[in-house]
């Protein structure tokens, strides 16, 4: 967000004039701010009767390129403890803005795949406790658990759905995520924003060299390069969140990962039915050539058996 933009917002919260304190009036749930819907996820899995719990970026967009807007100034002003993974750079910005006391506890660390998760939801857990006061361990055993059954789940998907081995092409923010999966990932770009002409024709050379056949984007970086790498290597393109809250039943990130270990199967299908198409469509055309050899030749036969009879004739 531009400078100028900023300056706007940090003017509004002077309009706003609140007073919040950190600490949550008796008989209120404390409010937990958080600025993506994963954190947010992990907040109502853990605790989410035990506090309220708000989501600044839309799961829809890339939190890095969130606009934020008044009504986070607000959210910021009221929060008794403010959750990032920080990259948003925005956060400092509502601080300021917002005058919030809240402590801002950084979530560091990936969420693509069930360990990475795991870790994530004791760092929540720890930072509810050591900030609020709220002991969840017995939720986080039960957590751990269930993300550990999504575990299993995932592996036993793709041994069943042949991802081992198989080679693609993925945008970065989902490689960790489709190499955990047993998928071959030969190539793989940035924000579409970064990618150079270079960097372009080389993941088209890899994808082409290797074999690639499906090409793996993330919704939130846009899906438009993916398509056209699609394209060009005559592959498919499938999409995946890294957010929940993209589908009405995306509740947490174990659901997102059933999710798009799924869609990927159904990725994988559609290859197979393009493969085949191709195959008939080659055949076809093999048929049609020797249609048209076979009539030239029996054009050619009847030229030349009229030219013997007009001789024979003489």
């Amino acid at each position: 967000m531009p400078r100028s933009n900023y300056a706007v917002v940090l003017l509004l919260s002077l309009l706003i004039g609140l007073s919040w304190s950190v600490a949550p009036s008796r008989g209120e749930k404390p409010l937990v701010v958080c600025t993506t819907t994963v954190l947010a996820s992990i907040v109502n899995d853990l605790a989410g009767d035990l506090v309220s719990v708000d989501v600044i970026a839309s799961p829809s967009v890339c939190p890095a390129h969130y606009d934020i807007r008044p009504s986070d100034i607000d959210a910021f002003a009221k929060a008794n403890l403010i959750l990032m993974h920080g990259f948003e750079p925005w956060v400092g910005d509502l601080k300021e803005a917002s005058g919030s006391e809240a402590p801002i506890v950084k979530i560091k660390g990936g969420w693509g795949t069930p360990e990475d998760l795991k870790e994530r939801y004791k760092d929540v857990a720890k930072a509810l406790e050591e900030n609020l006061g709220i002991d969840v361990s017995d939720r986080l055993n039960k957590c751990i658990a269930g993300i550990d059954a999504t575990d299993s789940w995932l592996k036993d998907f793709s041994s069943k759905n042949g991802f081992t081995g198989t080679p693609v092409v993925a945008m970065m923010f989902q490689k960790g995520f489709v190499s955990y999966l047993g998928f071959d990932v030969v190539a793989t770009y940035p924000p579409p924003e970064k990618v150079s002409a270079k960097q372009y024709a080389s993941i088209i050379e890899n994808a082409t060299r290797k074999g690639a056949s499906l090409v793996i984007d993330n919704a939130q970086s846009g899906t438009d390069l993916g398509n056209k790498i699609a394209a060009e290597i005559g592959g498919v393109e499938v999409s995946l969140t890294n957010f929940p809250g993209t589908a009405p039943h995306l509740n947490n990130m174990t659901e997102v990962m059933k999710w798009n270990a799924m869609k990927l199967s159904q990725a994988l299908e559609n290859v197979k039915t393009k493969g085949e198409l191709n195959k008939v469509k080659e055949q076809l055309q093999g048929w049609m050539a020797a249609t048209y050899a076979l009539i030239l030749v029996a054009v050619i036969e009847a030229v030349v058996i009229a030219i013997l009879v007009k001789r024979s004739r003489r």
